[in-house]
């Protein structure tokens, strides 16, 4: 969709594009991971033509086409249309975005579509094994320097509140659904590569992998909505294969928040709200004696709306 407009005699044109973006997830091996193409640079997208239905026909037009991978839980994510985070002044680019949830052995990619693990992009969110060393070795200094940076002093002072409130500093907890907050942060300091190329090696490996235009902030925004929705919706359900043991869902929720829960209550609450119910069946694949397979109950599949598991996350 193209506009042009005359102004004082001078026609300029305004090309402005409605882009459709997929965040694609699933979780393999206790892995999370996101569907990239263009060697990871890039989520699915496309633009949204005249041919399309609708948004979401678009979208799984082009997700199909790009990764060969059909799309089943699908919900929209939110509107970008900041003019000067896209690098390109000569259109202007609305991105509607999507989350997406699958589980990776459905199909095989095509082949300019790969899964990655989406702590590749943000491995400071990343808490299973506990904090991150490259967090306080090098992007909380980093951060310091920023926030110390104004003249002015209550622009410091909101600085360092940011920066203690997106990161769990000077007694605040780690909350782990600030993702997208804690990518601004380091946007808005130049630490990410979006914001300032030709970053020098230990910066760039402590702030991850980049990806194309604002690709990496529309990421940051499905996996907060995720680790949110996780905890009041039974969408897990969507990434777990039919068949599954209590260990391999904890494994799972524990992937998507980078952070643990606490074993016994994270089971009770299952078994509490009856999310599950035994499938009669054991598996071998476990060390020592045979674990139980379980299966979400039918009633629940179907409602898909039911009150979530609220997760007992470990603050250890």
């Amino acid at each position: 969709m193209a506009s042009k407009t005359n102004r004082r005699g001078n026609e300029l044109s305004h090309s402005i594009v409605a882009e459709l973006i997929a965040v694609l997830v699933a979780v393999t091996n206790g892995q999370p991971r996101v569907m990239t193409i263009d060697s990871g640079k890039a989520l699915p997208s496309g633009p949204f033509e005249l041919g399309h239905r609708s948004l979401q026909s678009g979208l799984r037009d082009w997700v199909e086409q790009q990764t060969r991978h059909p799309l089943g839980y699908i919900e929209q994510l939110y509107t970008f249309a900041d003019r000067d985070r896209v690098g390109d002044a000569s259109r202007r680019i609305i991105s509607i975005s999507y989350l997406a949830l699958t589980r990776e052995e459905q199909s095989a990619p095509a082949g300019k579509a790969t899964w990655c693990d989406w702590y590749d992009y943000f491995p400071w969110e990343d808490h299973r094994h506990g904090v991150p060393p490259a967090l306080h070795q090098v992007i909380v200094p980093r951060l310091n320097a920023w926030a110390d940076a104004p003249d002015n002093f209550s622009m410091r002072g909101e600085r360092r509140q940011r920066m203690a409130i997106a990161f769990g500093l000077e007694g605040h907890g780690w909350n782990e659904e600030l993702v997208l907050q804690r990518y601004e942060l380091l946007y808005e300091a130049a630490l990410v590569e979006e914001a300032h190329r030709g970053l020098n090696n230990d910066v760039r490996s402590a702030t991850g992998s980049s990806m194309a235009a604002d690709h990496r902030r529309i990421l940051a925004t499905g996996i907060a909505r995720l680790r949110s929705k996780i905890k009041y919706r039974p969408v897990v359900f969507e990434l777990m294969p039919p068949l599954f043991t209590l260990l391999q869902l904890q494994r799972t929720v524990e992937a998507l928040a980078g952070r643990l829960v606490h074993k016994p209550n994270f089971r009770r609450l299952i078994e509490q709200q009856e999310l599950v119910e035994e499938a009669g069946e054991t598996t071998a694949d476990t060390v020592g004696r045979p674990a139980k397979l379980f299966r979400f109950r039918h009633a629940v599949l179907d409602e898909r709306a039911v009150a979530g598991t609220k997760l007992p996350l470990s603050r250890a």
